[in-house]
Formats: C-alpha cells, sequence, structure tokens
C-alpha cells in the first residue's frame, strides 16, 4: 500500500488493522506536533443549535430579495438568462444560491466521513486527537448547513454533482493516507475557505454571512493539519512519490477546473425553470470560454486560486506540472504573494467574537 510518507507522525495502517491500535507501546508514542490545533479547537467552538451564535429565525423575504447578487449568476451572461421572464430572475438567483449550499452542505459531510476516515488509519494518537476533533467541527457544520436549508428552502438541498460526489467517494475509499490529506485538508478544503471568502464578501443575507463565517473559524485551520503533512514528506520523498503526490493533485485540479460548478451538474436547477440541459450546457460553453476562467481567478476569492495557493505554499508544484497551473494564473504573482490564505482575517476576527461569547457562557475564560 503506497501511502507515501516519511514522518512518523503520520504513519499509517490497514483500515481493518486493528491490532495495531491496541499495540500498548502505541499509547506513549504520541507526538505534540498538533497540540496547538487541538488546544485551539476551544477558542473557536459554537453551537448551530444556539441563538447565541446563529439565530436561524432570521427572515429574508425570498420572493423579493436574492441571497446573492445577480453577478455572480454566470447564466445571465449567456443564452440561458434570455430564458429566464423576468419575474423568476429573483427566484433562479436564488436557485443558484441553493445549489452552490448543497453542493458545500455535501462537501462538508464528506469533510466529516473523509475525517473519520483518518481515526481508523492514523496510527500517532496526537494526530487521530487532532482528526477526532476535526470530525467534531465538520458534524457542527453539517448540522449548520441543514439548519440554513430548512431556514431559506424548506430543507431541500439539490443532489450532489457528479464531479465532487466522485472525488469525495474515491478519497473517502482510497487507502493511501497521502490522498486523504491531499484530497482533504488541500484539495476540498482550499476550495471550501475561497468559497466561504466569497459568499461572506458577497452574500446579501446576513444570516448567510454569519454563517460561512462561523464556518471559517474552523476551516483556516483544517487545512494546517495537510500544510503539517506536507512541510514533513514531500521535499523528503523519493523522486518517483513526489511525481505521484504531483501528478494526481494537478489531475484533480483539472477535473475540478471544469466540473466542479459546470452547466453539465445543473440538469435538476435548469428544468425546473423549463431550460433543457443539454442546450443550457452547450449555451454555457459557449459563453464561457478560457479566457473568462481567467479572467475570473485574478480574483483573491477565487477558489481555485485559491486552491492553487493551497498546493502551491505546500511544495505539491514544480516546474513539472507547474505549467498546468500557470495557463490560468501567472504563478510568479502567486509565489511574491505572503503566506496568508484568504479568509484568514475573517476566521480571526470570528475566534475573537467567539472567545467572548464562550467566556459570557462560562465555556471557560478567554485566551489573551
Amino acid at each position: 500500500m503506497a501511502h507515501i510518507n516519511v514522518d512518523p507522525i503520520y504513519e499509517a495502517t490497514d483500515r481493518d488493522d486493528f491490532a495495531t491500535m491496541i499495540e500498548v507501546g502505541r499509547y506513549t508514542r504520541r507526538s505534540s506536533d498538533f497540540d496547538e490545533l487541538i488546544e485551539r479547537t476551544h477558542d473557536h467552538f459554537w453551537n448551530p443549535l444556539d441563538a447565541d451564535y446563529i439565530d436561524f429565525s432570521t427572515p429574508f423575504d425570498m420572493k423579493a430579495e436574492t441571497l446573492i447578487p445577480e453577478d455572480m449568476i454566470a447564466e445571465f451572461n449567456s443564452a440561458i438568462g434570455d430564458q429566464i421572464d423576468e419575474s423568476r430572475r429573483v427566484e433562479f438567483t436564488n436557485e443558484n444560491a441553493r445549489f452552490i449550499l448543497s453542493q458545500i452542505l455535501h462537501g462538508e459531510q464528506g469533510a466529516l466521513s473523509l475525517s473519520s476516515s483518518l481515526c481508523q488509519i492514523l496510527v500517532d494518537p496526537g494526530a487521530v486527537e487532532y482528526a477526532s476533533n476535526q470530525v467534531r467541527e465538520e458534524a457542527r457544520h453539517v448540522t449548520a448547513f441543514t439548519e440554513y436549508m430548512k431556514a431559506r428552502f424548506e430543507g431541500r438541498p439539490y443532489e450532489v454533482g457528479h464531479m465532487l460526489g466522485t472525488l469525495m467517494k474515491d478519497v473517502y475509499v482510497a487507502p493511501e493516507v497521502y490522498k486523504k490529506l491531499v484530497g482533504m485538508q488541500m484539495l476540498i478544503e482550499g476550495l471550501a475557505m475561497g468559497a466561504f471568502a466569497t459568499l461572506h464578501m458577497q452574500a446579501r443575507d446576513p444570516l448567510l454571512q454569519r454563517l460561512v463565517r462561523l464556518v471559517m473559524t474552523d476551516e483556516a485551520f483544517h487545512h494546517k493539519f495537510g500544510k503539517i503533512w506536507a512541510d514533513k514528506t514531500i521535499d523528503r520523498l523519493p523522486e518517483e512519490e513526489r511525481n505521484t503526490v504531483e501528478d494526481w493533485a494537478a489531475s484533480c485540479f483539472q477535473a475540478l477546473l471544469y466540473n466542479l460548478a459546470g452547466a453539465n451538474q445543473k440538469a435538476a436547477l435548469y428544468e425546473r425553470f423549463g431550460v433543457d440541459p443539454e442546450w443550457a450546457m452547450g449555451a454555457m460553453a459557449e459563453a464561457f470560454t478560457d479566457s473568462d476562467r481567467r479572467k475570473l481567478m485574478q480574483r483573491p476569492a477565487n477558489i481555485f486560486r485559491v486552491l492553487i495557493k493551497t498546493l502551491h505554499r505546500s511544495n505539491i508544484i514544480t516546474e513539472r506540472t507547474r505549467h498546468t497551473y500557470a495557463a490560468w494564473i501567472d504563478m510568479d504573482e502567486l509565489k511574491a504573494e505572503d503566506d496568508r490564505m484568504v479568509g484568514d482575517d475573517i476566521a480571526e476576527a470570528g475566534i475573537l467574537e467567539l472567545r467572548d461569547i464562550n467566556e459570557s457562557k462560562d465555556l471557560g475564560p478567554a485566551r489573551v
């Protein structure tokens, strides 16, 4: 089994190898590398079912107002927009928001399941403790986005898009620990942070802004678990193994870029408005070109730009695959940026707020 790892803190075993997990010497071989992440879990605790943190009864007129700006809807810049009656533009915009948030909800469930699967194969007790904390945090995200679906869409999300569903399934069932860490902690979490930052800036629904702000306080820590793996692993790998990781990440990026939120994922949405899905795919392909994708990737919060930066900062992009990403963004410009990720400022402000709430609820003293 090609776990592709060189540091004992990420040692992994087969998920059916329970004997390794109860080997008596294992318990004392606990690393301290994750202790800070584990301790800081208390800093950003929040309860999605407690209105002191987020009130899902916050009203919003779904018939008169859009959850997100119309200019976020690519279809309005295509022939599809001509097929949407003026009286249904608000509804069409909000249904697109429902599609986006449905994929986020499915993504949070995927992250929950993937975190749980790490607990089954990681050997280091400290790594397992961190992963189990992430399970708890992803579980509250599933609850929170489910509550938002109840509040705005009568609890009815769209089904998961084929591309996202396939990637999450492949990573979940993969026996190799590197696919779980790169796939979840870098690819999926990188996409999520870009999406949340965009929604925080653009959403017109204060409840949605509040929701993504709280979720970002957790997500800002999740990719760090994968970043620690990359820092301890990538530069120490034999060339063949490093190439394997790098090529797998590049192939996932390309598949996500062309399919994650494409027209081929949104047939149910189009049918709701009497638009033929096959025709819609052609209309979007005609209107939304590679040049348009490049322009969008200039925005700091663009989900794919955030994903590329995550991989670049983890040394998973070298000259071998640089061209794959350079076709879309200026890699020299990206290299010159500091290490801060989009959403870090939002997450830090949210953590300070949560400390005050938790201290007032006697959940522990605020940390300075």
